[in-house]
């Protein structure tokens, strides 16, 4: 595990660093608490740091206090290395944000001791995150967690000026799935469904369960044509399939509605809702099809293959170009 080990003095720095890399740690090292705070906010930052209480400048303490303001839910397990003695001093540390503490002149075999304790504390808070971000029958992205990478996504378009694009998927005819062949074979489909999503998808875009049977698809860095592509080969995979159930073979389809946002254009709420409503077309329109927003902001900056998008489907008409919306697109309808 790679610890981060803060300390003005070189003597005690040098020797925690070498003692640490004997017990097989990966090291690394900041001279004060400012230059700590810039390690801490990499990607790929420490999980554990070793703080000297007292530093010029940002102290120990100081630092604690910054991290946790700055991230109530901030990942990094901090150690407070301090030669203080009285127990106000040592509340004080913890309430600034420190999680453990050890007195100087530190004896190796406790600091081990209570790095093994970190290690097994943080493994248990990685269980619990995943756990709590993770949808329990399809293993996929629950709600709440796919709605804060597309959060997330949208902010980096925002600053970017890039486009973001999302899926709303829902297996058509669910209901009488369930009615028919029973909540087993329904959560079996969930499952199988789930998976074939993932396999029609890039490395770095995101499927999140959204409900019951709805399913959300981030697309990162994907105009509305792109995306609506993107839909389209998940939705003649998934049709192509046999869903294995306790029930039997099963063949199901799903409809799409796909919206996209280019910079700023869009918040979270309107993006989805301009999605569902996409979705709700395609299901009126006969479902297993994809329907693309006809609600697209214009924006100078968007993807000129977002102008239009042909239609496609089983009962779809020929393909038609349109100036400023989109069309929807299923089984029988060519490539535009």
């Amino acid at each position: 595990m790679k610890i981060l080990v803060v300390d003005d003095d070189p003597i005690t720095r040098l020797a925690l660093e070498r003692l640490l890399r004997q017990r097989g740690y990966e090291v690394v090292t900041a001279t004060d608490g400012e230059q700590a705070y810039e390690v801490l906010q990499k990607e790929d930052a420490p999980r554990l740091a070793i703080l000297d209480w007292m530093m010029p400048g940002m102290s120990g303490v100081d630092l604690c206090r910054k991290l946790r303001d700055a991230d109530s839910t901030s990942r990094t397990h901090v150690i407070m290395l301090t030669g203080k003695r009285s127990k106000e001093d040592l509340v004080a540390g913890l309430d600034a944000g420190a999680d453990d503490y050890v007195r100087k002149p530190f004896d190796i075999d406790e600091l081990h001791a209570r790095l093994r304790a970190a290690q097994r504390l943080i493994g248990l808070q990685d269980h619990l995150r995943v756990r709590a971000n993770v949808d329990e029958l399809t293993g996929l992205l629950n709600r709440s967690a796919i709605r804060d990478v597309l959060r997330r996504l949208l902010a980096q378009a925002a600053r970017e000026g890039t486009a973001v694009s999302v899926v709303l998927a829902d297996i058509d005819n669910f209901k009488q799935l369930n009615d028919t062949h029973g909540h087993l074979a329904g959560d079996a489909a969930l499952r199988r469904l789930a998976k074939l999503l993932g396999a029609r998808l890039r490395p770095y875009d995101m499927a999140g369960r959204y409900g019951g049977e709805e399913f959300l698809i981030v697309l990162p860095g994907c105009g509305l044509e792109d995306a609506c592509d993107v839909a389209e080969r998940v939705r003649t995979y998934v049709a192509s399939q046999a869903i294995l159930t306790p029930a039997g073979s099963l063949k199901l389809t799903l409809s799409f509605g796909v919206a996209s946002s280019v910079g700023d254009a869009l918040e979270l709420e309107e993006l989805v809702r301009a999605a569902d409503k996409a979705l709700y077309q395609a299901k009126q329109a006969g479902r297993n099809r994809t329907e693309a927003s006809s609600d697209q902001p214009h924006s100078e900056t968007a993807s000129p293959r977002s102008a239009s998008v042909p239609s496609r489907g089983p009962n779809a008409p020929a393909p038609q170009r349109a100036a400023s919306h989109s069309l929807g697109r299923g089984a029988d309808q060519p490539e535009a």
